[in-house]
């Protein structure tokens, strides 16, 4: 990975086709570049099944006329002139749209933090392909792992440049480092399937392959000859952080500025209301320095700042970009992310920020529960709210983890979930979603 990347050209390009839509007829424009390079190696059993290589600049212009509004894209090489007049010829014959347009220009950034998130270190394909081995040796030397399901190791950058008919102009890159594997233990029928992973900007902030391996193999071997447990009302359901991610994530996606305009969120009457337990807080941070999803200005040229958007279980903000926030007359708080012809809001560095007892304590305190730490299938409602979700995981017997347990159904209304959690202190900050291990009082099971 070259440690010099130089987005001149790229801006020189981005602004060049800016003029060429304005001299094609166009009210308004911004250009935006994606690039992307890449670099993975994946193993099993010892053997590499897969090297791949990738290298991408993906140009977008976007035109208005008017409130009309078209989109075109194109790899390097493209005539832009004729690009330019393309999109202006199929804005003309678009229809309207009222809230589409360009940020306001007293929001753009005039300056914007180095967030560090760009680290120059060359991984060679050699590398990769070690510790990718190495991570897959460790796995299987636990005992109990009896195959691989595959292990695997990558190094790639990605960012933008962005350039508007009305002022703006700026790139940033950041850098991306992975390392993943999955392993099975037992025998026969009662095989089970387990992963770990880690992923960084920098190399150096990686978790040790070994480490990586032996973690995937010790969750895989806990699993072995799990229960069933019977059917039960008023359960309390411990989610471990990894699952606890992604229900944070589900609590950004009804907030977001774009569910509520269209009425898909079960929050969108709730401005202003309690909606999550007293005394927690949800915050999104686009400005943290080495952040997972960090980045300097959003889609549409404009910094965002650090937000409680549940504050003491109060709900102060939706995620906005500027058509959002026209549509639901508020201003953008720079969440806004470019995809085609339109920028939809999306979070950034979110959290739901942790509480004050140790995840011992927690599972301490719930006596009896079941302790999650894989889901199944997609069902949230996030209209209506309804939660009903397969998982598999341990039981919760006098306070500890007992055996583990699969083929369970766990069901609430996300409504009630939301005013039932109780959190421990073993935040993690190194993804885009952070959460500690949550508990949640109340809900269905459906077992044996």
């Amino acid at each position: 990975m070259s440690s010099e990347i130089d987005s001149a050209q790229l801006l020189s390009r981005a602004s060049e086709l800016i003029d060429l839509a304005k001299a094609a007829g166009a009210d308004a424009a911004d250009a935006v570049v994606v690039r992307s390079r890449s670099r993975s190696v994946s193993v099993r059993l010892g053997k590499v099944e897969g090297t791949e290589s990738s290298e991408s600049d993906d140009f977008a212009l976007r035109v208005f006329v008017g409130q009309k509004v078209a989109s075109v894209s194109a790899n390097p090489g493209f005539d832009m002139k004729t690009l330019a007049e393309r999109a202006v010829a199929m804005a003309k014959v678009s229809p309207e749209d009222p809230f589409v347009c360009l940020a306001d220009a007293e929001r753009l950034a005039k300056s914007y933090p180095d967030l560090d998130l760009f680290d120059p270190t060359d991984v060679p394909t050699d590398d990769l392909r070690e510790t990718a081995l190495a991570m897959e040796a460790a796995a299987l030397e636990v005992n109990g792992v009896s195959n691989s399901s595959g292990s695997g190791a990558s190094a790639g950058m990605g960012g933008m440049v962005l350039v508007t008919s009305h002022g703006f102009s700026g790139s940033y890159m950041a850098t991306r480092f992975g390392r993943s594997v999955s392993v099975i233990a037992g025998e026969g029928t009662k095989m089970e399937r387990d992963y770990d992973f880690d992923s960084r900007l920098y190399a150096a902030d990686l978790d040790a392959p070994d480490l990586i391996g032996r973690r995937a193999g010790e969750r895989a071997v806990a699993r072995i000859n799990p229960r069933q447990v019977p059917t039960a009302s008023n359960v309390t359901v411990v989610f471990d952080p990894r699952m606890a991610r992604g229900f944070v994530g589900t609590i950004a996606g009804a907030i977001n500025g774009a569910s509520v305009a269209r009425k898909t969120s079960f929050l969108r009457d709730r401005m202003g209301e309690q909606v999550l337990k007293a005394g927690l807080n949800v915050t999104d941070d686009p400005l943290i320095v080495r952040g997972s999803s960090s980045r300097p200005f959003d889609g549409e040229g404009i910094s965002g700042e650090r937000m409680t958007m549940i504050e003491d279980g109060v709900l102060k903000h939706w995620f906005l970009s500027t058509s959002t926030g026209r549509e639901l007359g508020l201003p953008t708080n720079g969440r806004g992310v470019r995809g085609g012809n339109s920028v939809s809001p999306t979070s950034t560095n979110l959290a739901l920020e942790p509480g004050d007892i140790s995840p011992e304590e927690l599972i301490a305190s719930v006596g009896t529960g079941l302790y999650v730490t894989e889901l199944i299938g997609q069902g949230v409602n996030m209209l209506t709210g309804e939660y009903s979700r397969g998982a598999s995981g341990f039981w919760i017997e006098n306070g500890k983890l007992a055996f583990p347990v699969s083929e369970v159904t766990i069901a609430s209304n996300l409504k009630d979930m939301f005013m039932r959690l109780t959190l421990a202190n073993d935040i993690d900050r190194k993804y885009g979603v952070a959460s500690p291990t949550i508990a949640i009082e109340g809900m269905t099971l459906a077992g044996s």
